[in-house]
């Protein structure tokens, strides 16, 4: 299996980032951060004190140097070595504390921007979903925001402290001996010149390693999902074969990281180790001439390696805050797009049939208008715009309790226009009502608890078949809405499961058959007592004798509802009371199934065609 998928450079999250400034980036988490701001803020004041700690040591050494050793006072030795010891101690005890400080917190930053993320991709519209492969969406959710946990819980904290702590260090430096101090500092240059020209490379390349682990995700998921598709034409070497590809790039993509990486660590870490050296042979000639006690050189030099990890880490904590800033830019990428909203104050809405209200508080006498689409033209938002619209001109109405087939061509627009009426799309022009009342005016949520649907590819989830089908009913559901719902579909097969309508079904519902998911998913469809109810060709998975039995049943819940049905089959079309031919995106012709048959040749060659087929 070959599948078309966007690759790092391709994929619609891809902008164009020049001049991206990694801090103003970062400060877009201080939303998250604020709420556990004080202990963050403890926490980094409680490591420079540990860092400063630290610093107190070559002090104690240089009074132990220049006093109890040089006086061969035994009793000023053990002393001094108290000290050092309760240093270390303290120094262990608050880094403890420090990482106690922020573990809690931010493990709930990290669940709180992830509970942010799940509920705006549940708003975002379909058309976003359509062009987002969902690997770049799961490596948002897992790998980033485990970065940007990491980056808060290290990084971030430790350029405050080490900054602090190298500030510090070289003015203890500075004041045992200038001249010393200075030999320390020449490295700083070339260093910051070395931390700017990484910043700017680091950040293309890590950019396109969290890129390319998305792309490598959505492989995965894919070959998960397709593996009866891999295993049964024998693809799984091509897929192997890709999935290596994406590998190797970006195994090469994360090699250019460790070499940039071991390029500024290299330059880091060699240049004050020379100027370090430097110290130490100016200093051991100035303590032979008397001009430098042995104690302020033992703590001069102390100071200098304690600065070791501070200054050696800053290559290491460069990094790690580049990737937090992609993984951050690439979280907020989904989060600035548009969700759906409704652009109209809620408004009354219809009432829904027994089973659901609609959740507006007020209900209306419905206008009994049943669904009408008034000049009707749709457009996908990505179509280029000199391209024929997919829709045009659509005029139907649907009168109430009416049954409309909805028959055409494959690629006439039949699924695109079923998809219009619970605004899964938005009309690009046009409107659409139900019992007269406008849908782009309603809220969504009341829209969607009026009208129904059930697709010709149905999706269930990992979750019980009881789950599955109630899942179109409303809170107050229960056992015998789940009972009649599947007898409409004739899904008793539910029943001889394992666990009967307790079973678990697998994932997207594989361990069942097409027409058992078909028949489970027509059910979750009328479980509710919708009343409207929007069918795209629900019936096309089943054998002839198990669609008659369902058609049978489902024509009791078509005599209460005004439903719009995608059709193929004559038996299917013979549910509805009137049948509407979409031609090219427009409605050519409406009528009765026999006054069609008899007056368009179209219509009688798709019907045709349909009766051949199923013999």
């Amino acid at each position: 299996m070959v599948t078309t998928r966007a690759t790092a450079e391709e994929s619609p999250d891809r902008t164009d980032r020049t001049g991206r400034s990694a801090v103003r980036t970062l400060l877009r988490l201080w939303p998250y951060v604020r709420p556990v701001r004080v202990r963050l803020f403890t926490a980094a004041a409680v490591a420079i004190v540990a860092s400063c700690l630290a610093l107190v040591i070559p002090l104690v050494l240089k009074w132990m140097v220049d006093g109890p050793v040089a006086d061969r006072d035994p009793a000023g030795v053990w002393l001094g070595a108290l000290y050092l010891l309760l240093l270390g101690f303290g120094e262990a005890l608050l880094f403890g504390l420090r990482r106690w400080l922020v573990a809690r917190p931010l493990a709930g930053v990290e669940a709180s921007m992830r509970a942010d993320l799940y509920r705006h991709l549940q708003r975002l519209p379909v058309a976003f979903h359509d062009r987002w492969p969902s690997g770049q969406l799961l490596s948002r959710g897992t790998t980033d925001l485990m970065l940007l946990r990491m980056f808060l819980a290290f990084p971030l904290t430790f350029l405050l402290v080490n900054s602090v702590t190298i500030l510090v260090g070289v003015i203890i430096m500075l004041l045992q001996d200038w001249t010393l101090g200075l030999v320390i500092l020449i490295p700083a240059v070339p260093v910051m010149v070395t931390c700017v020209v990484f910043e700017k490379r680091y950040a293309s390349v890590a950019r396109r390693a969290q890129d390319q682990v998305g792309d490598l995700t959505t492989v995965v998921e894919e070959s998960v999902l397709g593996i009866r598709i891999i295993k049964g034409f024998g693809r799984h070497r091509s897929q192997a074969r890709a999935f290596r590809e994406l590998s190797r790039t970006l195994r090469g993509t994360e090699l250019r990281k460790a070499r940039l990486l071991a390029t500024i660590w290299g330059v880091i870490v060699t240049l004050p180790e020379l100027a370090t050296g430097a110290a130490l042979v100016l200093g051991t000639v100035q303590v032979a001439d008397g001009e430098l006690s042995a104690g302020t050189l033992v703590a001069f030099l102390s100071t200098a390696l304690a600065l070791r990890w501070p200054v050696d880490s800053i290559g290491f904590l460069l990094a790690m805050s580049q990737e937090a800033a992609t993984a951050t830019e690439r979280y907020f990428e989904v989060m600035d797009e548009s969700p759906e909203t409704d652009e109209t104050p809620e408004r009354d809405a219809p009432q829904r049939g027994a089973g659901n209200c609609a959740t507006s508080p007020h209900k209306p006498a419905p206008h009994n208008d049943g669904i009408r689409f008034h000049n009707v033209r749709f457009r996908y938002p990505d179509a280029p715009e000199d391209s024929p619209p997919t829709l045009d001109n659509i005029n139907l109405h649907i009168r109430p309790g009416e049954s409309m087939a909805l028959v055409g061509a494959t690629g006439s627009g039949k699924t695109t226009l079923t998809a219009l009426v619970p605004r899964l799309h938005e009309v690009t022009s046009g409107r659409i009502t139900l019992d007269g009342h406008d849908i782009s005016a309603l809220p969504r949520t009341s829209l969607r608890a009026l009208v129904a649907v059930a697709f010709e590819e149905p999706t269930l989830f990992s979750a019980s078949v009881a789950d599955n089908v109630l899942m179109g009913a409303g809170d107050g559901a229960g056992e015998p809405d789940l009972e009649r719902a599947l007898a409409v579909a004739q899904a008793g097969f539910a029943h001889t499961l394992p666990h009967g309508t307790a079973t678990q079904v697998g994932e997207q519902g594989l361990s069942l058959s097409g027409g058992q998911r078909q028949r489970l998913a027509l059910a979750r469809a009328v479980v509710g007592r919708p009343r409207f109810l929007v069918l795209d060709d629900p019936l096309s998975a089943l054998d002839v004798h198990t669609e008659a039995a369902v058609e049978a049943a489902l024509r009791d819940v078509l005599a209460e509802t005004t439903a719009l049905i995608v059709a193929h089959r004559p038996s299917t079309v013979l549910l509805a009371d009137r049948v509407a031919l979409l031609s090219e995106g427009r409605i050519a012709a409406v009528g009765t199934h026999h006054e069609l048959l008899r007056a368009n040749a179209e219509y009688a060659h798709l019907m045709a065609g349909t009766e051949e087929a199923d013999r």
